[in-house]
């Protein structure tokens, strides 16, 4: 888990830049030790007001606990984890930290340490116009990967483990097909060369 400190450090450092803007979020998930996993959502209070108001507008709170608990509602209503073969986490207790930057962390259960796919979907902010959040994958041995959340991809990324990184499946189905192209080209070429280096043959024998 140490090794992540300096890098979640600095994300959260940049997180305070934008502190009042409801338009950026980070997702992280972390693995600490003995494959224990932390989900962490940061955005504006602003964001997450926005949102209670719109999801909980017949019911709204009286209290900074009622808020909590709405905060984590919608979350658990909008985000979709799941793993390998479809397989989905669960959440265990969460807590909100108030604040201009607020935070909700969670212990999810149910990731193995084999992880070979992640699907996530995240609309926790969909309602707000130009929302992104910055994902983040925190897994032990891996590379430490960012990838974004945003309209274009419907708050929605499916990844494979590549080696010791997580690769969006796009890109690897692009990587694939690129070589898989490369390999027809180089296949063709030398067919090509067979083919005229057996006429040239033939002429030279008459």
């Amino acid at each position: 888990m140490k090794k992540y400190i300096s890098v979640c450090t600095i994300v959260l450092c940049s997180m305070l830049g934008y502190a009042h803007n409801p338009d950026v979020s980070t997702t992280m998930l972390v693995e600490k030790e003995n494959n224990i996993w932390v989900l962490q959502i940061s955005s504006s209070l602003t964001a997450f007001q926005q949102e209670v108001r719109t999801h909980f507008s017949e019911t709204p709170y009286k209290t900074p606990e009622e808020f909590q608990q709405m905060v984590l509602e919608h979350i658990k209503n909008n985000l979709d984890i799941s793993y390998n073969n479809g397989s989905k986490i669960t959440f265990g207790q969460g807590i909100v930290k108030l604040g201009h930057e607020t935070k909700v962390i969670f212990e999810v259960f149910g990731i193995p340490s084999n992880l070979q796919s992640l699907q996530v979907t995240n609309t926790t902010f969909k309602d707000i116009g130009r929302s992104q959040s910055a994902l983040f994958i925190f897994k032990d041995g891996f590379s430490k990967d960012q990838f974004i959340l945003n309209n274009d991809n419907e708050h929605s990324l499916e990844l494979k483990a590549s080696g010791k990184k997580f690769i969006e499946s796009n890109k690897l189905k692009a990587s694939f097909n690129s070589t898989f192209a490369i390999i027809i080209v180089i296949s063709l070429l030398a067919f090509s060369f067979i083919v005229q280096k057996t006429i040239l043959s033939k002429v030279t024998i008459k």
